[in-house]
């Protein structure tokens, strides 16, 4: 069945959280993406090319009427990214969502203080699956997980990593977490200081860093040093660093 233009109108709307909000979906693009994710959420659509459908099953679970075709331009109206792809599912967005973070005092969590590129976000819960963390706590202000870029980036790890927001300084103070390490330029060498594999990893904003009130909170501040000490890029991706940094804590 060929989508309809008032369907194309609202999916193409979901790219903002406040409309993603109000329809109560949110969008996953591409192949692995969209069959990772299915199961994990309530599918209400996949939009496709014919193209697309000829060459995949689709789960036999799925009903016709769920399946929408639609053609390369359309797909682009309705995409949210500079190259779609040839399929986009549609999910409801959970709202069974618990805010409760459970915190126990012999394991490690990842923290997100303020990330704002959907691209850096969705790579840094794609790693957090890769290392085996099964949830990443973020602060309010950080961008919202079911941001199309994000849902991409995350290449279906959205389905094992649970992804929470919360008062991070209120958190860390209310459970009496420690150690705190956080990412920081008068931190000590990564590669040199005894790890724990406890308390909490904080990784702060793309271009601030972490805000004062998380600095103040830190007991254990790191830092990756550059190899050379002469020049070097002014700073490293916060995704990339934030793999460095889990990577070590793993090692």
């Amino acid at each position: 069945m060929e989508i309809s233009k008032t369907k194309v109108s609202i999916l193409s709307s979901l790219s903002s959280k406040k409309m993603r909000q109000k329809y109560g979906l949110f969008l996953a693009e591409g192949t692995k993406c969209v069959f990772d994710m299915l199961g994990a959420f309530e599918l209400v659509s996949i939009v496709a090319t014919d193209r697309w459908l000829k060459k995949h099953i689709i789960p036999k679970d799925i009903e016709d009427s769920q399946i929408l075709t639609a053609g390369e331009e359309t797909m682009k109206k309705i995409s949210s990214l500079s190259t779609p792809s040839e399929v986009i599912a549609v999910f409801k967005l959970p709202t069974d969502v618990d805010d409760g973070i459970e915190i126990f005092d012999d394991r490690l969590y990842l923290m997100l203080d303020g990330i704002q590129d959907p691209g850096n976000f969705g790579t840094i819960i794609r790693t957090a699956d890769w290392f085996g963390f099964d949830m990443v706590i973020c602060s309010k202000d950080t961008v919202d997980v079911y941001n199309p870029k994000v849902v991409q980036a995350t290449m279906g790890s959205l389905k094992r990593v649970r992804v929470v927001y919360t008062d991070l300084p209120n958190l860390i103070k209310e459970c009496r977490i420690t150690p705190v390490y956080g990412t920081m330029l008068e931190g000590k060498n990564i590669f040199e200081k005894k790890l724990l594999a406890k308390g909490v990893i904080i990784m702060g904003n793309e271009g601030k860093g972490l805000s004062e009130e998380i600095r103040g909170l830190v007991t254990d501040p790191l830092l990756i040093p550059p190899t050379r000490k002469d020049t070097h890029a002014e700073s490293l991706n916060v995704a990339i660093a934030t793999a460095i940094t889990i990577a070590q804590f793993r090692k």
